[in-house]
């Protein structure tokens, strides 16, 4: 044998057993051992050339035949083991035949690394994608990571490699080492692995699911539910600075800590979902996340998979919804992980024009890929599937939109029509969405997406993209650009405040103030916020209630509700020690109240995205630094108004147009010195008289406290 074997393409045909006359003959490639005995039939194989491959044949034997071997090496160690090259592909032609086409939606069930019998025999089926590699093996624990031991089998034109190895066990640590075409080693982990190790350590690990759900009614009310007419706040996490154990040297929660914590934390400020920052693996913890490794595997930071599971099972049985950070659209270049990964631009694009981010220095998917999509498509659904996510947000959707995104001209490269949208990645987008909302029902799907593109959550049949929720950055923005402003100005920007209803209904919006906003030097929310601490309070509990009242869902980055002062560190903690100041704590108790009013009043929730849910009373008062508008239910029978003073002069008997005569109650007031606020507000109601007022038929004095907002329903 001029080759060795750990250079084939197909070691089956070498190793193993093969029929031959008078009997089977067996070849076991093991380097560097002394002796190499066939059991039970007691056939000592003979070395051939020296180069580690030992035959023999087994006289009057057939094929299958049932085998071990006892391999002995000088130093006196013996090994006995069932041969890898005895077994069947562990592959079927409808796997390959779905992989080839990009349309394996259990892709992650077939590749990677999966405990499992064959034959009477456990031992782990590798398997993983990589056709221009000229040989693959797999090595890891069981074998010493000797990449001459256990060479995979190539199915062909498929690309893919597989091999079935006895003995591996779960907990083992492995990686692929791929020989490339030009004959260099290339040491990568597993693309689709379940487990990795805690960083900066690398390697996979072999991992069976063991966790035993409780949260079937929670899926199933769910599946049947329809979320977008529904209530939905959201809690942005990032688990690694939520909370500290300070027990603990000031460690990062655990996921089975932050679970129980989570839950009720969430539950008692009201919120419905949770939305954690990316969980899935990555080696470099100031990414937050975005630079992901492990497309199918929970960062080992904060423990093993099925305690994430646990996590994600806790907060379904508290009601907590569980929306995961999910990002397709680029991936680090590090050099174990997919990254030229047998040696050429596999998952990525080859001309950089196309396959490396110039802001983020990560590199590009290639979505005109069938096995790239199916192995994205195949991510998703595991993140949907086996840890019964409610939701993905996927991040920087507009960097996937566009060829041209955050470049000059001729660094991009136009499509077939020449224009600058990347048909491969929309075609994804749109596959990702349908299949996502078909096999799932009641899923979240929300994008970042920051540009107009048009239709990115209609339905796919109409043109759009097919998510469900859009994050309006837009509204951000704007918003955050008012209230930034010392109130004398403001009135010269009153319409950063109303454009946003020019466009509102033109998407399903989501309404984010995100992490995004409190890093990097922008400061806190509440740094954001003019005056002096106690204004910057109250413009910031002034904030908080017309967001709550604006159309569109709901989402605050941690930190926000506790009225943080310093901006976001993500190797910290949030500083909970300002809960023990009742200006603080008086913040918190607003989020909460907003919260709990929210979920309990349909006319915030129910028409969200249609403009019937909203009408305008006073959009023009921008000398005021007054708004003012109501939210109408589905069926019209109910209603609340939120009248805003964006001032620091209180406004008493400012007049507001009532769609119904007698007394409305102020529900909430966010100058309530339970809050916080000096406490000016209308005595717990104002009564409607028959006075038309805003092209309503009754109105009635409202006392508008100073950079505060009210909330009034009837009665």
């Amino acid at each position: 044998m001029n080759v060795p074997p750990y250079e084939l393409a197909d070691p089956h045909s070498v190793l193993g057993a093969h029929a031959a006359t008078g009997g089977v003959v067996v070849r076991a490639y093991r380097p560097d051992a002394e002796s190499v005995r066939v059991l039970p039939m007691d056939v000592e194989l003979e070395p051939r050339n020296g180069g580690g491959v030992f035959e023999g044949t087994i006289p009057g034997a057939q094929l299958p035949l049932d085998y071990e071997l006892e391999v002995r090496y000088p130093a006196g160690d013996t090994y006995r083991l069932r041969d890898p090259y005895s077994f069947l592909p562990t592959l079927g032609e409808l796997d390959i035949h779905l992989a080839v086409e990009g349309r394996h939606e259990e892709l992650y069930e077939r590749l990677g690394a999966h405990p499992r019998e064959l034959n009477g025999v456990v031992g782990v089926a590798f398997a993983v994608w990589a056709p221009n590699a000229a040989s693959v093996s797999v090595v890891g624990d069981f074998n010493g990571w000797d990449g001459r031991l256990n060479p995979m089998r190539s199915l062909g034109s498929s690309g893919l490699w597989e091999l079935f190895v006895p003995g591996a066990e779960e907990g083992s640590r492995y990686k692929f080492e791929l020989r490339t075409r030009e004959g260099k080693l290339r040491l990568k982990a597993d693309p689709l692995a379940f487990r990795a190790e805690k960083p900066p350590a690398n390697a996979s690990v072999v991992f069976r699911p063991q966790h035993d759900w409780g949260d079937d009614a929670w899926l199933a009310r769910r599946r049947k539910s329809e979320p977008l007419n529904g209530p939905v706040s959201v809690y942005e996490v990032h688990l690694g600075s939520w909370r500290l154990n300070p027990a603990e040297g000031n460690r990062p929660l655990t996921y089975l800590e932050a679970a129980e914590e989570l839950a009720e934390y969430a539950t008692y400020m009201g919120f419905t979902h949770v939305e954690l920052l990316p969980v899935m693996e990555h080696p470099y913890a100031p990414s937050w996340g975005y630079q992901v490794t492990g497309f199918c595997a929970p960062t080992a930071r904060f423990g093993p998979p099925d305690d994430f599971r646990a996590f994600v099972d806790r907060l379904h049985q508290a009601g907590i919804g569980v929306i995961l950070d999910w990002v397709p659209a680029h991936f680090p270049k590090d050099d174990w992980a997919l990254a030229r990964f047998d040696g050429t631009a596999l998952y990525e694009h080859a001309d950089p024009r196309r396959g490396e981010h110039p802001d983020w220095g990560t590199l590009i998917f290639n979505f005109g890929r069938n096995e790239v999509r199916n192995f994205l498509l195949a991510s998703a659904l595991h993140w949907l599937r086996e840890y019964h996510a409610d939701g993905l947000r996927v991040d920087a959707v507009a960097s996937m939109l566009y060829l041209d995104y955050s470049r000059k001209a001729g660094e991009w490269v136009p499509n077939v029509h020449g224009g600058n949208e990347d048909l491969d990645a929309i075609a994804f987008l749109k596959q990702l969405n349908e299949v996502a909302h078909g096999r799932e029902p009641g899923l979240l799907m929300a994008a970042e997406e920051s540009t107009a593109w048009p239709g990115v959550s209609r339905p796919v049949y109409l043109g759009g993209l097919g998510f469900g929720l859009k994050w309006n950055m837009g509204w951000m923005h704007d918003t955050l650009a008012y209230f930034q402003r010392d109130p004398v100005y403001r009135r010269h920007h009153h319409h950063q405040l109303t454009f946003s209803l020019v466009y509102a209904f033109s998407e399903n919006f989501v309404l984010p103030l995100s992490h995004d906003e409190v890093v990097h030097g922008k400061g806190s929310l509440l740094a954001k916020m003019p005056g002096d601490p106690s204004q910057q309070r109250a413009n910031l509990r002034a904030l908080f209630a017309y967001m709550w009242a604006h159309p569109g869902k709901k989402l605050l980055f941690m930190g926000g509700e506790l009225g943080q002062e310093s901006e976001w560190r993500s190797d910290g903690s949030l500083d909970w020690h300002l809960l023990e100041r009742p200006e603080h704590s008086g913040i918190q108790s607003l989020v909460r109240d907003l919260n709990l009013h929210y979920r309990d009043e349909p006319a915030l929730w129910e028409v969200d995205f249609e403009s019937g849910g909203f009408r305008w009373l006073e959009p023009n008062d921008a000398a005021a630094n007054v708004l003012a508008f109501m939210r109408i239910s589905k069926d019209g029978d109910r209603q609340l108004v939120c009248a805003c003073n964006f001032s620091p002069l209180a406004r008493p008997g400012y007049r507001i147009g009532l769609p119904r005569p007698g007394r409305w109650r102020e529900l909430l007031n966010t100058d309530s010195d339970f809050y916080g606020g000096s406490g000016v507000g209308n005595m717990g109601g104002v009564t409607a008289e028959e006075k038309p007022w805003h092209d309503q038929r009754y109105s009635a004095e409202v006392t508008l406290p100073p950079l505060g907002v009210v909330w009034l329903a009837p009665e």
